[in-house]
């Protein structure tokens, strides 16, 4: 059994910050578990550029709000909490929060993230990450 709490986890090396996000990585591949799961905070006002080539990822909103832009499809798509979306096909996007708040969103990742992944130029956690 594993059990770990937020504030345990904060400030340590599994809670990666960087400009426009925050990532508190609970469960990480080393956990064994086949996914790994992360508590995101969307920092207000940003804009990332996403493109997880070499995963898929469900995300889960409990607070605060945003979009999604799919870029190939050119749609865009509130976020609010309660709302779930599955990238199942690598699917490039762009995600903002609203400038008057943070969204925290609940992230499951596929294959599982080994903890200290960033986004590189492309939007994507890199390939060496994944061993």
């Amino acid at each position: 059994m594993i059990i770990k709490q937020l504030n345990e986890i904060i400030g340590t090396q599994d809670d990666v910050d960087t400009l426009t996000w925050n990532s508190r990585r609970l469960l990480l591949k080393k956990d064994g578990m086949g996914f790994s799961l992360h508590d995101t905070i969307i920092k207000a006002g940003t804009e990332t550029m996403i493109w997880y080539k070499h995963h898929v990822e469900a995300v889960y909103c409990i607070e605060g709000t945003g979009e999604i832009e799919f870029l190939k499809e050119n749609t865009t798509y509130k976020i609010y909490p309660g709302t779930m979306y599955a990238l199942n096909g690598n699917e490039k996007h762009l995600l903002r929060a609203d400038k008057k708040s943070d969204m925290r969103m609940i992230c499951v990742f596929n294959p599982p993230c080994t903890g200290r992944e960033i986004h590189d130029e492309d939007g994507a956690y890199t390939v060496n990450h994944l061993d």
